[in-house]
């Protein structure tokens, strides 16, 4: 396939120390020691099969390390695989390159050694600062902790920093969300991923669900929220991502404007467009199986499925997405998506701009009930 100059690259890492009961991804409980050199190797292999479905060699504009739990790696491994990667692709000399770290993974030698092996951005998974919290999401850490790895990172030489951190959890009320969210604000992140949970199928909250705060409490939580992330310098951008002094995540930014990129390790996906088609790819899920061979599913995306993905990821961001954009990537008229502007703009919903669609407070908030208008 042709692709445009720019690629992203999506690295994933299936292990982590205990699988967190809310938690959906392709993530399993380390038994034993991780194979770390042998699936560095699996994955540039897996990489090196991948790049065979390009007729050429794409510019790397960003590289997300996601799990799991990357940070369970040491700092050599990675250099190991960056350095792969570079001999394998053109990269972007400002590229951002992404580490996920679970702070109860981690130290300033670990964050130090990342930082020398090329990582130039951290997203740090808190997502409380509360301890009963903690415990009941199944984290490892506490807060403390969390905030000593923060400092450490900081001292380590990472000078963009993301905190994920989540509201709505079981129980929580108006004051206590807010102090979760003016803790992580005080540690002065580039970028925080603000978001609710929600309960999803194949996690231990789904078979025991816990008691979340009803609707009202999390309309008080998510209006108060965004008013104090608004006073703090926190741009919004995208439902649940704010940026300070313009540290947008350009890999995030790249799956929701419906870019191309690759995807390697256990369970990863891909989306590769050229020419009007469309390609995803998916990878072996099991590590174990992985390990033998990360052998790769084709699965082309009829019209109808693209038409709803590119809407799923572009109208999650604040400014929406213009028609050249949409057509560009689709191959399809604009026209049909008439019904549903319509629709959209009837329920304040959607506003029709002159370059093309932009969600409204009320659709960011409510994305779901939008999308199910699209035919």
């Amino acid at each position: 396939m042709s692709l445009a100059p720019a690629i992203a690259l999506y690295i994933h890492f299936p292990w982590c120390t205990r699988k967190c009961p809310y938690c959906d991804f392709n993530s399993h409980a380390v038994s034993g020691e991780i194979p770390e050199t042998a699936y560095i190797q699996q994955l540039l292999l897996d990489l090196d099969q991948d790049l065979l479905l390009l007729d050429d060699t794409p510019t790397v504009t960003s590289i997300f390390l996601g799990g799991g739990t990357p940070s369970l790696f040491q700092p050599a491994a990675i250099s190991t695989l960056l350095t792969g990667i570079q001999q394998r692709l053109k990269l972007d000399p400002e590229a951002e390159i992404t580490l996920e770290a679970n702070p109860g993974t981690t130290d300033y030698a670990k964050f130090s050694g990342y930082v020398q092996a090329g990582v130039n951005r951290l997203s740090m998974g808190v997502q409380s600062f509360n301890d009963i919290q903690l415990k009941a999401l199944g984290r490892i850490h506490s807060a403390a902790e969390a905030s000593r790895a923060f400092a450490a990172a900081r001292a380590a030489g990472f000078e963009n920093i993301n905190i994920d951190l989540m509201h709505g959890l079981p129980g929580q009320t108006l004051s206590a969300a807010m102090q979760d969210l003016e803790q992580g604000l005080n540690l002065a992140p580039e970028h925080l991923s603000w978001y609710q949970l929600t309960i999803e199928p194949n996690t231990g909250f789904y078979r025991y669900p816990p008691t979340l705060p009803d609707d009202d409490a999390l309309w008080s939580i998510y209006s108060e929220g965004l008013i104090r992330l608004k006073a703090r310098g926190f741009e919004r951008y995208e439902i649940s991502a704010f940026a300070k002094d313009a540290r947008l995540s350009a890999h995030n930014l790249n799956y929701w404007r419906f870019g191309n990129y690759l995807g390697i390790g256990a369970g990863a996906h891909g989306k590769l467009s050229s020419d009007g088609q469309l390609l995803r790819t998916t990878k072996t899920r099991v590590p174990a199986d992985y390990l033998k061979a990360p052998n790769r599913r084709n699965s082309p995306i009829a019209d109808a499925s693209l038409q709803l993905e590119f809407l799923m990821n572009s109208l999650r961001l604040t400014a929406g997405f213009d028609w050249t954009t949409y057509e560009e990537n689709t191959g399809l008229d604009r026209a049909g998506l008439n019904s549903f502007v319509a629709q959209g703009q009837a329920k304040g919903l959607l506003n029709l701009t002159s370059a093309g669609l932009q969600p409204t407070t009320r659709g960011l908030q409510f994305l779901n009930d939008l999308l199910l208008m699209v035919d």
